[in-house]
């Protein structure tokens, strides 16, 4: 191992927040300052010369990069993100279970799992590391910030993979429940299983010609007059399926602002979210076996409470 290996070390957390990395490739910057602000343009320089001054900017030895600092290639830098003024939370996170190597958490609408685009400190993730303080914790799986309901996350790395080896092998059994229109004269149950790839926009997916990568089963529990509830169980993972799939039978999921036609950023309303919830979750536990099953506390504003049971509903 040689010496720049050996004295590599991932920055902590700090605030429930981990770094970001970047690597810096053989070049002629001057400073890294120079490379960073030509790397990440969208960043004005006075930010990073902000961040560097908070000490918010470290090599991979862990430390410290100043403005100053001169340019040197094939090592890494890592960096702490500030969005600034966040969108406050539109709810609180319940945590369902934990034990040593599993931690099953209830979402609510509108907060993202992960840090993205403005938000940060208001992310279930980071909310989540600040509150159990546990620097390890990661997301196994993911669902949309729209979308309500189970998230699962890993607490140790040793066991890590053993959980994301279920959805790679899609022995995950999960269910979703939908509010959208009514189609009486849709035959349901059905399976839809069409290829899904992206959309004109950079936030939209989209059915396309092509071998399916993407299968849903959906059933009716349901009819509310115009509206109906739905089961929705996916066999694949792509981004958006099942909101793709219900705009494609012409069954837009309520409060959807990117299917079938995306509104401008703004314009949808918080007090009435999207009507998708990931309802239940069931598996094989690969550390020792056991049957695990969780199923959702929260109920969608427009289901009304007759239509769900403290199983998790079947198609």
């Amino acid at each position: 191992m040689d010496s720049v290996k050996a004295s590599h070390r991932v920055p902590p957390t700090i605030d429930g927040v981990g770094p970001s990395c970047v690597g810096l490739p053989a070049g002629d910057w001057p400073t890294v300052l120079d490379f960073l602000c030509q790397r990440f343009p969208a960043q004005p320089r006075r930010e990073w010369l902000q961040r560097m001054r908070a000490g918010k900017v470290v090599d991979e030895a862990g430390r410290l990069v100043n403005a100053q600092q001169a340019y040197q290639g094939n090592i890494r830098i890592y960096y702490y993100r500030d969005c600034g003024i966040e969108p406050p939370a539109s709810g609180q996170e319940r945590i369902l279970y934990r034990d040593a190597d599993l931690l099953v958490v209830d979402k609510p609408h509108g907060m993202p799992v992960v840090p993205s685009g403005s938000y940060l400190q208001q992310t279930l993730l980071v909310r989540l590391k600040r509150q159990l303080g546990v620097d390890a914790l990661a997301p196994i799986h993911r669902i949309d910030r729209d979308t309500a309901g189970l998230v699962l996350f890993s607490l140790r790395e040793s066991s890590r993979d053993a959980y994301h080896a279920l959805f790679r092998q899609r022995a995950v059994h999960k269910t979703y429940e939908a509010v959208a229109p009514w189609r009486p004269e849709l035959a349901l149950p059905l399976t839809r299983s069409t290829r899904i790839g992206q959309g004109s926009h950079f936030l939209q997916q989209c059915e396309r010609d092509g071998k399916p990568n993407a299968t849903t089963r959906i059933a009716l529990l349901q009819t509310m007059g115009t509206l109906a509830i739905y089961c929705l169980q996916p066999v694949t993972g792509q981004r958006h399926q099942l909101r793709v799939h219900m705009a494609a039978l012409g069954l837009p999921i309520v409060g959807d602002g990117i299917y079938p036609s995306l509104l401008p950023e703004g314009a949808s309303d918080p007090m009435n979210p999207l009507q998708l919830l990931a309802r239940s979750i069931a598996f094989d536990d690969p550390l020792n076996g056991s049957a695990r099953q969780f199923v959702s506390q929260r109920v969608l504003a427009l289901a009304p409470d007759s239509a769900l049971s403290s199983d998790a509903p079947g198609c």
